[in-house]
């Protein structure tokens, strides 16, 4: 599986953002998908999971009533809207994918796109 993820950029606070991570390869059925991100200084945390059918959905506490993951099966396409945008979601954020049901910790994902800059200025 090749995951591409893409949307980045620069807004200002209270601004929004939608990432898109288009997945490639092999079958995609009961394949979930995470998004994850790193903060300059920061370890990578959790932002948002889903499972590929789109039961089951989980949101850090620090982005929920914000942020939400939509889908496009017909695109192989995960993504995520992103509202209400605060100078500290500023980070690298990565898309990533394993096979079964969505886990909020990164290492149990198998498949990573490249990362993706989000800037929020004050």
């Amino acid at each position: 599986v090749q995951l591409q993820a893409s949307g980045g950029g620069l807004v200002q606070a209270r601004g929004s953002l939608r990432l898109s991570c288009a997945a490639s390869g092999r079958t995609f059925s009961n394949l979930a998908m995470g998004w994850f991100r790193r903060a300059p200084g920061k370890e990578r945390e959790i932002v948002a999971a889903v499972n590929w059918s789109g039961s089951g959905t989980y949101y850090a506490d620090s982005v929920k009533g914000r942020f939400t993951i939509s889908r496009d099966n017909a695109k192989n396409t995960r993504y995520l809207q992103m509202s209400g945008l605060k100078p500290e979601d500023t980070a690298v954020y990565y898309c990533a994918a394993r096979y079964g049901s969505m886990r909020i910790s990164d290492p149990n994902y198998d498949y990573w796109g490249q990362g993706t800059q989000v800037t929020v200025s004050s």
